[in-house]
């Protein structure tokens, strides 16, 4: 390991958790001195990684993150064959949708088809939720390879709702890969709640997620907005090259015919 570039990536990771910190704050976080952190600060602002707020001795983000993140996100063959089926999702419920992939324990958001009526909505791209705590994350938990037991420490609460039994999250992840439908009800936020379909490729890995946000007061979702993902969610399958929708580890059913 090359120290002085783990050392960088910590600190970006570190400012990508909490924002905006102050040098020592920084510094105490990745456990580094923070004449260290300064220097490797300075390299990473020449570069547009990181930039000093305005007005202030806080450290954040720069511009050159997002450049690199938009380029990783034109790149997956998994969005942009998501874009049209999300933008008609979301036409034909009236909802916002989203699309998110694996990363690590957590779902990230890499596209979000705001809702078709016009009313301001905060753009989602790059927004990182707990997969346990998501239906994006059920959906491909479900379909993930069962490598490790879950341990109740690795199950984080995000609100009174959120399922932190690992007995639990199991017999709801059996329900899903039955169904392919995975739902959360206020699991991650309050007032919000989702289902979402597991998307496929052509090796049969379960590769995205596309999901239908509403609001709490509109839950449960109607049988037809359940049909609605699922058909989304094979379309972009198909495009991928899946063998079938949806596709079954070895160890599990055989893989329906999309």
């Amino acid at each position: 390991m090359i120290q002085s570039v783990d050392r960088s990536v910590r600190i970006l990771l570190a400012l990508q958790a909490a924002r905006r910190l102050s040098l020592s704050d920084l510094a105490a976080r990745v456990d580094l001195p923070s004449s260290t952190v300064h220097g490797i600060l300075r390299t990473l602002a020449d570069h547009g990684m990181v930039e000093q707020e305005a007005g202030s001795l806080r450290y954040m983000l720069g511009p050159a993150v997002l450049r690199l993140s938009s380029v990783y996100l034109d790149s997956l063959e998994f969005r942009s064959r998501a874009l049209k089926w999300a933008e008609e999702l979301a036409r034909r419920t009236g909802a916002s949708v989203r699309a998110g992939v694996l990363l690590l324990d957590d779902v990230i958001v890499v596209h979000h088809e705001p809702r078709p009526d016009g009313s301001r909505q905060m753009p989602e791209v790059g927004f990182v939720v707990p997969a346990h705590a998501s239906a994006l994350g059920k959906a491909l938990l479900a379909f993930q390879p069962r490598t490790k037991t879950r341990s109740s420490d690795s199950l984080r609460s995000m609100t009174g709702e959120t399922i932190v039994d690992p007995a639990r999250l199991d017999e709801e992840l059996t329900e899903v890969a039955r169904t392919g439908v995975a739902t959360e009800h206020d699991e991650a936020v309050l007032g919000e709640s989702s289902l979402a379909a597991p998307i496929f490729d052509a090796t049969g890995a379960a590769v995205g997620a596309i999901a239908v946000v509403l609001q709490s007061s509109e839950w449960p979702p109607t049988p037809s907005l359940q049909d609605d993902v699922r058909e989304a969610a094979r379309n972009i399958s198909r495009e991928l090259g899946a063998p079938g929708w949806p596709v079954y580890a070895t160890d599990s059913e055989p893989a329906a015919t999309a």
